[in-house]
């Protein structure tokens, strides 16, 4: 498990997530040498342990056995699953790019799983439902919930047209 604060969707045809990560980190590794990665998404009710995640290596701490996370096998990929997180992507590696300080990972989303209470009518996640924690920033170097619904997205600005 990492925490990493770079990374987003990067194509939707083929669906495709990067992260970037410096060569110095147990996950870059990891990554190379299975071509695969999952993003797991943590809910509010988890983010210290994503918090201690990101703070120790796993060079010295077995992190799933201090933070009491459960891993699971990914049936698509050659990576684990954090049980406890309602929504993880599976993904292949597809491409890298150095960057400098950071390597770019990028992988093809082939799975998804998803806890059933969190996903909408679509069967796709609710964000309200997943209750993810969210980085801040470098300046404020702090976690937050997700706040109330400004509007709908592709919409609202309609209305400056």
């Amino acid at each position: 498990m990492m925490n990493a604060a770079w990374g987003g969707i990067v194509s939707s045809k083929p669906p495709c997530i990067s992260v970037s990560i410096r060569e110095g980190k147990l996950s870059f590794h990891n990554i190379k040498q299975t071509e695969a990665f999952t993003v797991n998404i943590p809910s509010e009710k988890y983010f210290k342990e994503a918090d201690f995640v990101g703070i120790v290596s796993g060079k010295e701490y077995d992190k799933f056995l201090v933070t009491g996370l459960t891993p699971e096998r990914s049936k698509l990929v050659n990576a684990p699953i954090v049980k406890e997180f309602p929504y993880t992507l599976e993904c292949k590696l597809v491409r890298e790019i150095n960057l400098g300080s950071h390597t770019m990972f990028i992988g093809e989303i082939v799975g998804m799983v998803a806890d059933s209470e969190v996903l909408n009518p679509k069967q796709l996640p609710d964000i309200e439902k997943v209750r993810p924690m969210l980085w801040g920033s470098f300046g404020s170097q702090a976690y937050y919930n997700i706040g109330d619904k400004l509007g709908d997205a592709f919409s609202v600005g309609n209305e400056l047209k």
